[in-house]
């Protein structure tokens, strides 16, 4: 039940426009978030993996042009280490040859020397100026590899080397180009429908109506408890002449001391909707540990709305369970006819059990419409002459009254006098326990004491059946085809007439989806619709078990049931949602 009250604040809440707007944003930041998932994956999958596998082939290749160009310059040293020993042995050659030569010629000149002596210096000198001769072309020959070499080096290899990196270094440049574009078109492939998100965001945001949710504030918290009656002169010098009138006067003014903050009901009440309250927390009112059966700890106009609501609940439920019990007769109907089918007396406790709880649902609704209708009564009682005649000397004093009030200004004089002398017929019938002129100080004794009555058992004893138990909630029977109709209490065309134009005016039921017709239909039972094939209508009610679905066509109020295995449903997003939720979270805590 917990569980239920919770999911019921949260759908109340969803009719506040700054909650509408609310989930709206965040629905769109949603999206936003989705589209900045795509963006990811797709620099993920088109930048980054192009960046990484463009590095690596970046690098490699620079470190082989390095390698190479390293290997081009260790070469031409190396000539170069070539040369400058080439060149060495060649200077050292080329000295010793001159200086075997001077040795020669002073050898030759010097008659001393024996012929011995000078054939050797001459035969040295021959071999020092061939070593000398084999140096130069030694010299020569590393100098002209050394030539070459530093040609090629110089005009060809480091300039292809240089050229590869110059490459290298385009591509990572040119690579910077195409992933800093791919990067923009990946947003830009984006940036319509985040575009669509912030322009939701926007008109979320225009759709808040501080106005209309104050109102609608109002309206779930609004009280319905009359203002105290204006404080009477008490004039002194009369006391002795008028003391009964005094002592009743200062009665009445005590009375109007203790209503000053509600009623002298109200006093007992265990949880108090009141404006100190609207703000605070939910477990003040809200709990449905402090909520009586009958209603009665809220004040007048939610009680109303409650008990309006439970009605309309329960003729739902009844109407689920006659559709339910006429299926199950069906059943068995078709099983006697012939048993090849099915035993009948395997539907027989079924039908026995439906028809139980058929009997409970119908004692609960005639319940809670006679204590709907005495909170109506109620309601009108409070507008007594002398509380009128206040209400009209203000409104001459300038007009002053406040919506907020629910109760004081309903604008139907002669209709509420009419039904005030009705029920106060019926009042002093009920043992006189309320007057008019109790109304005046705004108590609830009265409609306490109704409940009390009705739950010793005597809500039953004036309400017919009449329009229960001669119908049926089933296609057949023509109730499922009218959401606003209540079944009456059985107080006559004066009540029905409160309960249509006082209080009770249920809207229309919301559709939950749409549908489509798979099949035609003719409708030959009363309470259905006939639909065409692929024809589109509107879901009011899903399939409770019967097979029949309650649906209301696209351009007209026309309403009816219709087969469930003839029609393709699709529910609305927030059907499937919270609501949703509650609904398949009340219908298993109805089965416990």
């Amino acid at each position: 039940m917990g569980i239920l009250w919770s999911y019921q604040i949260i759908i109340d809440s969803h009719r506040f426009t700054s909650f509408q707007a609310f989930r709206n944003v965040l629905r769109e930041t949603g999206d936003l978030a989705g589209q900045r998932e795509v963006v990811a994956e797709n620099l993920q999958q088109q930048v980054l993996s192009g960046i990484s596998l463009l590095s690596k082939t970046l690098r490699e290749e620079r470190k082989k042009a390095l390698q190479e160009g390293q290997t081009l310059t260790q070469n031409l040293q190396a000539q170069y280490g070539a040369l400058e020993r080439a060149k060495r042995n060649y200077e050292k050659a080329y000295r010793d040859a001159e200086k075997a030569v001077e040795n020669y010629q002073k050898a030759d000149a010097d008659l001393n020397l024996s012929r011995a002596e000078v054939e050797k210096q001459r035969h040295n000198m021959n071999m020092k100026c061939a070593q000398s001769d084999d140096a130069k072309n030694e010299y020569a020959n590393q100098l002209q590899k050394l030539n070459r070499l530093q040609q090629v080096h110089f005009e060809t290899a480091l300039p292809d080397v240089f050229n590869r990196l110059q490459e290298i270094d385009e591509k990572r440049t040119k690579g910077i180009k195409e992933f800093v574009k791919g990067a923009a078109d990946v947003e830009a492939s984006v940036a319509p429908i985040i575009a669509r998100c912030l322009e939701g965001i926007v008109k979320a945001s225009e759709s808040i109506n501080e106005k209309e949710d104050t109102i609608k504030v109002i309206e779930r918290y609004q009280s319905g408890f009359m203002p105290p009656n204006d404080v009477p002169f008490e004039d002194l010098s009369k006391m002795d002449t008028n003391s009964q009138h005094s002592s009743s006067t200062i009665g009445g003014s005590g009375l109007n001391i203790m209503t000053s903050k509600g009623t002298v009901t109200a006093n007992k009440l265990k949880k108090r909707v009141g404006i100190f309250g609207i703000f605070g927390s939910n477990k003040n009112s809200l709990t449905p540990d402090g909520m009586k059966e009958d209603f009665s700890d809220l004040p007048p106009t939610q009680r109303r709305k409650k008990l309006a609501a439970k009605v309309q609940e329960l003729t739902t439920k009844v109407q689920q369970e006659q559709a339910a019990r006429d299926g199950l007769m069906k059943m068995k109907g078709v099983y006697e006819a012939n048993s090849v089918l099915g035993d009948p007396m395997t539907v027989e406790k079924q039908l026995n059990e439906s028809n139980h709880n058929l009997e409970k649902l119908k004692q609960e609704l005639r319940k809670y419409q006679h204590l709907l209708e005495q909170a109506t009564n109620q309601s009108i009682l409070q507008q007594s002459p002398k509380s009128a005649s206040r209400h009209n000397h203000a409104g001459q004093n300038g007009q002053r009254g406040s919506r907020h009030s629910n109760g004081s200004n309903n604008g139907n004089s002669s209709g509420e006098h009419h039904h005030h002398h009705h029920h106060h017929s019926n009042r002093d019938h009920d043992n006189g326990e309320d007057h008019p002129d109790d109304a005046g100080s705004l108590s609830r004794s009265g409609s306490e004491t109704s409940v009390t009555k009705t739950q010793n058992g005597i809500e039953s004893n004036n309400q017919p059946e009449s329009n229960i138990n001669g119908s049926s909630a089933s296609p057949e029977s023509g109730l499922g085809t009218s959401h606003t109709s209540l079944p009456g209490s059985g107080q006559g065309s004066a009540n029905e007439q409160i309960n249509d134009d006082n209080f009770y005016d249920p809207e229309p039921l919301q559709p939950l989806g749409t549908c489509r017709a798979l099949y035609p239909f003719d409708a030959s039972s009363e309470g259905s619709i006939p639909i065409k094939d692929g024809e589109e209508l509107h879901v009011i009610e899903l399939d409770q078990g019967d097979g029949w679905t309650r649906v209301r066509r696209m351009n007209e109020w026309t309403e009816g049931f219709v087969p469930t295995t003839y029609i393709e449903i699709t529910l609305y997003a927030d059907v499937e949602g919270v609501d949703h939720l509650y609904v398949n979270i009340e219908s298993k805590a109805e089965q416990q």
